[in-house]
């Protein structure tokens, strides 16, 4: 399923996708975008197939490109730990191209996670979870609304060394707050004309994650 917002798209992986995500991903000083990941960053598009091809053998994700507005794929997420049973859901291996971070699209990717999860399916629970010391990460989590659930130690092994985790989640009763400072801060009337944010995501969705 592919999901549409304003300024991004959340297309379904495919190999097609390879060569995008390798050029605005792998480019020389891009490596730190792979410090929490357990891979290294493809060396070239056949690398990057292979690591498209490895997700999409996996049948208990669903991975997507992230796609702007007008451009080709810049980044990758996954949805995991899928329970139908239970109504929950994570979202993992969130990788932004630099061009990216810090726009309207790079949230509006995962409004679109949460809302087609929360809405659409009508999940309990929406998970975040990220190496402990990964601070971009957490500090994303907690402005997108995310409440803290505490940190699981040596939860496992990435790249040779003990990863503690840190968890958060939006519950069912919770998104409804969540989802209107997402829709309001995203909203264009929100930026100015030179693109400037006019109120922070964070001061919407702070008394709901700040827990």
């Amino acid at each position: 399923m592919r999901l549409e917002g304003r300024y991004v798209a959340l297309e379904p992986l495919t190999v097609d996708h390879a060569p995008e995500l390798h050029a605005s991903l792998c480019g020389p000083g891009d490596r730190p975008l792979w410090t929490y990941r357990p891979t290294e960053p493809p060396a070239d598009v056949p690398a990057m197939v292979g690591l498209v091809e490895d997700h999409l053998a996996t049948t208990d994700w669903v991975s997507f490109a992230l796609v702007p507005a007008g451009e080709g794929a810049r980044g990758l997420a996954c949805l995991m730990r899928i329970d139908e049973t239970t109504g929950q859901v994570e979202i993992a291996g969130v990788l932004y191209a630099r061009s990216l971070q810090r726009t309207r699209a790079a949230t509006e990717a995962v409004h679109l996670a949460m809302r087609h999860a929360l809405d659409d399916l009508g999940y309990r629970r929406f998970e975040w979870k990220c190496d402990s010391l990964n601070e971009p990460s957490r500090r994303a989590a907690l402005r997108l609304g995310f409440t803290y659930e505490g940190r699981f130690r040596h939860r496992m092994v990435t790249k040779g060394r003990n990863r503690d985790t840190d968890w958060f989640s939006v519950t069912d009763a919770e998104w409804p707050s969540v989802r209107a400072a997402h829709e309001r801060w995203l909203d264009p009337a929100n930026f100015d004309a030179d693109g400037r944010q006019r109120t922070a995501l964070s001061a919407l969705t702070g008394s709901v994650g700040a827990g």
